[in-house]
């Protein structure tokens, strides 16, 4: 299975900390030290997660070795999600006009992306599709709650999409060598750890300190499994990329790694978290550092409990 072609799209406006002090009293000092965040991402007034998809694909699509109506499988996979009915994948198939591809939309949390490409890979195996395109737009600030201190000064809005095959398209492709993900509801507070309820609270984190203890956890036991599934060694990676949740998670991950933080790559601090595109936006971000042959490691960690690796070879 291979990328084609990725893209990114982040809003151009940043929530700086000096806001969220004014609106529930938070310093930027107590952020930065408790989060590492010093501004997010924000959408404007006039966009949305379907939006922020389209300039995500167009982005992409810069690079891509074929036609977009070549694709035949679509796949939306987010939790701040603008429709629950007409999803972002149906919203490019009619946009771009792709005619007769699936197009399907799954959540899965801060993992929605990871589980993206499992089902993609799955609709690969079974012969049902050969190209597809991956979007996962994240609308955090649309539910988000300012004023909440526990968590709402942690969300920022971006999108990506990756344009996959099951055959090699072109020498820029670069080959995803394992997918694995794994449930978790059953761990810690599960279900209740992240929860986004629009109707009452929109996005909330009743207890962080669960949410970090497992996602620095199952962040490294996700990882030992796709590293176990390739044969590689974590030598052999060049760059790790976690779930952009909290920069004191990354942290702690590379010293129960014993990896030093240079071998990490982030943009928390100035794009808060972005929910379950940020792995995939930071590869997207940073596609330009990496050599051929180059490998890296993407870990992440969801609400719900979730918890998913995938290892790419450049």
């Amino acid at each position: 299975m291979y990328i084609n072609s990725m893209g990114h799209y982040v809003p151009s406006a940043r929530v700086t900390n000096d806001y969220f002090e004014r609106i529930n009293g938070l310093t930027s000092e107590w952020i930065v030290q408790r989060t590492g965040i010093v501004s997010r991402a924000k959408a404007a007034a006039d966009e949305n997660s379907d939006s922020m998809a389209i300039a995500a694909i167009d982005d992409a699509l810069t690079r891509l070795p074929y036609d977009i109506k070549d694709v035949n499988l679509i796949v939306a996979a987010c939790y701040s999600i603008y429709d629950t009915v007409a999803t972002p994948a149906h919203v490019a198939q009619q946009h771009y006009g792709i005619h007769g591809a699936k197009a399907v939309y799954a959540s899965a949390a801060c993992s929605s992306f990871i589980n993206g490409l499992e089902i993609i890979e799955g609709y690969f195996a079974s012969g049902k599709a050969d190209k597809a395109l991956l979007i996962c737009p994240e609308h955090n600030t649309y539910y988000s709650n300012d004023s909440d201190p526990k968590a709402g000064h942690l969300w920022g809005d971006a999108a990506v999409a990756f344009f996959l095959s099951k055959e090699r398209q072109s020498e820029n492709d670069i080959e995803i060598l394992d997918i694995f993900t794994e449930g978790l509801g059953d761990v810690g507070k599960g279900p209740e750890g992240v929860k986004l309820r629009p109707g009452e609270e929109g996005i909330t984190m009743p207890d962080g300190r669960d949410v970090f203890m497992h996602a620095c956890k199952y962040m490294i036991y996700a990882l030992n499994h796709s590293l176990e599934n390739t044969g590689l060694k974590i030598e052999e990676i060049n760059k790790l990329i976690c779930h952009q949740a909290n920069k004191r998670i990354v942290a702690q991950v590379a010293h129960m790694l014993e990896k030093p933080l240079d071998d990490f790559l982030n943009n928390i601090e100035t794009l808060g978290n972005t929910g379950s595109a940020s792995v995939a936006l930071v590869l997207s971000q940073n596609a330009d550092k990496f050599k051929k042959g180059d490998k890296a490691a993407l870990m992440v960690f969801g609400g719900g409990y979730s918890c998913g690796c995938f290892i790419v070879k450049f």
